[in-house]
């Protein structure tokens, strides 16, 4: 018989491998979102069913991919092994086996990843600096008189673009300015086409352009160098590089972007029927202007004539405008004499109140009146000056020292000549000269005292 299960056992849950596996799946695919993961490739297989698979490893780990055909169809490369790619995914289980896994959504070739983030980068700096505002760029003109075409001479796309001005207006000269594409140096060399073309003076529009290609062979033209040497450049510049889903910085910064080298040169050309079109209708707007020009001549040329005059008619109007003149002017010759006349007799009035005689018996006159204003303020300043001595005379008498020296009084002088005011300044046996009112007295000091 078989016994009862035991409490312990009756507690546990048993999984089967099934469920462990589905549970774990459930687990990574609810709890890690989409993930980017970089790696390179091996063990890739592709069966006939369409789906990929794959290892994506590193220098530490691997780790087991899938991608179904409802995804790969996507991818602009076809994989290989050691390529190095970033994938886009889920994690998840491969149940059958338990095989921890990444369901690929997206993959790209990691080098063009890397490129993709710097475009990206560039255009909305070049974006954020007002670089592809429609305000700064150039219009392109509808008749061009000289196209350069800047690319190489040596590709597809030149052929294009003259293939189709030559076919569509043959008469546009046209000068293909040589230079390198693709490469390292590219951007460069195109940099100094756009200079030559500018110095030349030659151009009223570019065309930049080149054929279709991966993303690195159309590098040169995402160059931050010369997208701002085409944003500067004073020549309109279309830009036709690569195919219609081909998009570059270059692009974005010129003042067209064409889709195709070919589209570009049809942009700069018309079409001859449309160009015939276009003259036959200027040709008839023309023929009625001039029908209006010359039905308005007729028109004046009669209303003149209506006013047209017979030459014997205007004659006498002449004849009596003479007449009419050369009365007018006896009557002005007249007036202008009778004034020349007023104005001489007055004239020689002021001439005789000018006369040079009369002049010097005013100025004689007035001569003697100011020599005589001269002699008297002379004399009155002769006198005050006498006063004004006499008064500083007795002034300075009164303070003289001679006066004192009359009165007793004398002065000692040193031998310099100084007067002697203190008595301790002057040496025992020194000379001295003693000034009274009469005279000096030479004296020799025996003895001082203070």
């Amino acid at each position: 018989m078989t016994q009862p299960p035991s409490p312990s056992q009756q507690q546990r849950r048993i999984l089967s491998v099934a469920q462990l596996n589905s549970l774990a799946k459930q687990l990574l695919e609810d709890h890690l979102p989409l993930l980017w993961v970089e790696g390179e490739i091996s063990n890739f297989a592709k069966p006939s069913s369409g789906h990929w698979y794959f290892t994506l490893k590193d220098q530490q780990a691997q780790i087991r991919c899938a991608m179904f055909k409802s995804r790969n169809g996507g991818v602009q490369f076809t994989p290989k092994q050691g390529d190095q790619v970033v994938v886009r995914g889920r994690v998840s289980l491969y149940e059958g086996r338990g095989d921890f896994q990444l369901i690929a959504e997206h993959m790209e070739d990691a080098g063009f990843g890397n490129l993709q983030r710097q475009f990206e980068l560039l255009k909305h700096r070049l974006n954020e600096e007002g670089l592809f505002e429609p305000s700064r760029k150039s219009p392109i003109p509808s008749h061009p008189l000289h196209v350069g075409v800047v690319t190489s001479p040596s590709g597809a796309a030149v052929r294009d673009v003259l293939s189709v001005l030559k076919r569509r207006m043959p008469s546009i000269p046209v000068t293909v300015i040589p230079t390198a594409v693709q490469g390292q140096t590219a951007a460069l060399e195109i940099m100094r086409a756009l200079e030559m073309a500018k110095a030349s003076g030659l151009f009223d529009v570019l065309v930049l352009t080149r054929g279709g290609g991966s993303m690195e062979d159309l590098w040169c033209f995402n160059d931050e160098r010369l997208a701002r040497a085409i944003a500067q450049c004073p020549i309109p510049v279309i830009s036709a590089v690569g195919h219609e889903v081909d998009f570059t910085i270059a692009d974005f910064v010129a003042d067209y972007r064409a889709p195709t080298p070919s589209a570009a040169a049809e942009i700069l050309s018309q079409s001859q029927v449309a160009i015939a079109k276009a003259l036959t209708s200027i040709n008839g707007r023309l023929h009625r202007a001039m029908q209006t020009l010359l039905k308005a001549a007729q028109l004046s040329i009669d209303q003149k004539k209506a006013r047209l005059r017979h030459p014997g008619q205007r004659l006498q109007m002449q004849s009596q405008r003479v007449d009419h003149l050369e009365l007018r002017l006896k009557a002005a010759v007249q007036k202008h004499n009778t004034k020349r006349k007023d104005d001489l007799a007055k004239s020689s009035l002021r001439l005789k109140a000018l006369h040079p005689a009369k002049q010097l018996q005013q100025q004689t006159a007035l001569l003697q009146q100011h020599q005589t204003r001269l002699q008297r303020a002379a004399q009155q300043r002769l006198l005050f000056a006498q006063q004004l001595q006499q008064q500083l005379g007795k002034r300075l008498d009164s303070v003289s020292p001679l006066n004192t020296l009359g009165r007793g009084y004398a002065i000692a002088l040193s031998d310099h000549g100084d007067a002697i005011t203190n008595a301790q300044s002057v040496e025992v046996g020194s000379k001295i000269e003693v000034k009274v009112a009469q005279g000096a007295i030479e004296a020799s000091v025996t003895k001082v005292k203070p």
